[in-house]
């Protein structure tokens, strides 16, 4: 990170399979999900003018719960997928 601390909330009253409703969940800057995606700061702040992306609006700013990050990510993943039956060509 880039020196700063994270920003958290507590959450009250929302139960979900990652936390308990009196837990507090990190939530990080725009840059700082920009640096750990390794993109621009423009990548997650198009994100949420899309709303692709949870996020908590704080005054001007935005957070994005770290939860977020990782639906995002397991969302976009691709699995490897071999063809069986077909030899893998070795040059």
């Amino acid at each position: 990170m880039i020196g700063r601390r994270p920003f958290t909330i507590a959450i009250r009253g929302r139960r979900d399979d990652r936390e308990s409703g009196d837990e507090i969940e990190r939530h990080l800057s725009v840059r700082q999900v920009a640096e750990l995606l390794g993109t621009t700061e423009r990548f997650p702040r198009r994100l949420i003018a899309e709303r692709r992306i949870r996020f908590v609006r704080v005054g001007r700013h935005f957070r994005i719960p770290e939860s977020a990050v990782r639906d995002l990510l397991a969302a976009g993943l691709v699995e490897a997928a071999r063809p069986s039956g077909v030899p893998r060509r070795v040059a």
